[in-house]
């Protein structure tokens, strides 16, 4: 068996902007391992200033993780507990080169056509002109559940943009998600959330920066909007550390990223403790290709969530890998009848 590392950059269509600033492109690797004459692929999804394994040594690690291939999946997950997009990358790639089709990882009734994912429509950040025309696309493609970038334009605009939505859906017709990504002051989040609240929003995203954990289960405890943990979870490692964060702070839904909280082992662990303490969650892509998104996907259908997920990035960039995935109706499909067309000799 061996295996090989390829870095890979993703080219937005349209300048995406978050809190955090406005994206062009997004660096991606993937992790190729090949055993006689089969090959399986995996995608290590790393966001600079935001994922945990964001560090100088990271390509050292992937280059380790490929000369340790032989160690098998097990150990690798183990020595790679603060590398969490390449846990992710190996769980994915040992996966696919164990399946009959390299794509196809779990099979289930959504690889076969005949069910689908609900998943939210993205908003992203920009100016009022530029969001309220994403809106008003997403509802015509007959997405319900609206997910929206906050805090990055003026407060006064976003509230508009609430307004203009519910002035012509009710909540019962369009739910309505805002990430704030960390966004809000912790002095003056209450205060925001008690203005957002007249939208009868489904969620909060992360309305303060991670690691003020007083400040955020104080808010969980007062704050009129249901709140979802997302970056809180970044860098939490070990399942005691997991399951005290969510003693601490009993937030109402957490946001699981596989790329972020160690792959599929690493959700599946989240998952667990969220449904020991009564906590609902779902799952998100984190701008991945659509290498990682399709593996994402497949599983996500087997965990039977009925909550939208956050699946829906596949048609962000220019030079992405087509695929099977379709979206339809604010639904996530899988066309059977299409191949997935990738050339593993271009890397």
């Amino acid at each position: 068996m061996k295996a090989t590392y390829h870095k890979y950059i993703l080219e937005f269509k349209i300048p995406s902007g978050t809190s955090r600033g406005v994206m062009t492109h997004k660096e991606t690797w993937f992790i190729i391992i090949e055993n006689d004459q089969k090959k399986g692929i995996g995608e290590c999804g790393i966001l600079r200033g935001l994922s945990c394994d964001d560090r100088p040594d990271y390509e050292e690690k992937l280059a380790w993780a490929c000369a340790n291939i032989h160690l098998g999946i097990n150990q690798l997950w183990e020595a790679l507990i603060e590398f969490p997009s390449i846990q992710f990358g190996i769980e994915m790639a040992f996966q696919s080169m164990a399946s009959e089709n390299p794509f196809l990882l779990f099979p289930s009734a959504f690889t076969n056509g005949l069910k689908s994912i609900p998943i939210n429509g993205l908003i992203w950040m920009g100016n009022e002109a530029f969001m309220k025309q994403q809106i008003e696309t997403k509802l015509a493609e007959g997405f319900h559940c609206l997910k929206l970038k906050i805090g990055a334009i003026d407060f006064d605009e976003e509230i508009k943009l609430l307004s203009q939505i519910r002035q012509n859906f009710t909540s019962e017709q369009v739910e309505i998600r805002v990430d704030a990504n960390g966004a809000f002051d912790k002095t003056e989040a209450l205060n925001k959330l008690n203005q957002l609240s007249v939208f009868k929003l489904h969620s909060i995203e992360q309305p303060i920066q991670k690691n003020n954990t007083d400040s955020m289960s104080e808010l969980c405890k007062t704050s009129p909007i249901p709140i979802a943990l997302d970056e809180e979870l970044i860098g939490v490692f070990s399942f005691d550390e997991k399951e005290q964060l969510l003693v601490k702070i009993k937030p109402q839904y957490i946001i699981l990223k596989p790329s972020f909280v160690g792959g599929f082992r690493g959700t599946n662990e989240w998952i667990s403790l969220a449904e020991k303490y009564q906590i609902k969650w779902w799952i998100t892509s984190a701008l991945e290709s659509n290498i990682g998104l399709n593996a994402i996907a497949q599983w996500t259908f087997l965990k039977q969530n009925k909550m939208p997920q956050g699946l829906g990035t596949g048609a962000l960039y220019t030079n992405n890998f087509d695929c099977q995935l379709e979206v339809s109706n604010g639904q996530l499909w899988f066309n059977k009848d299409k191949e997935f067309h990738f050339d593993f000799s271009q890397f």
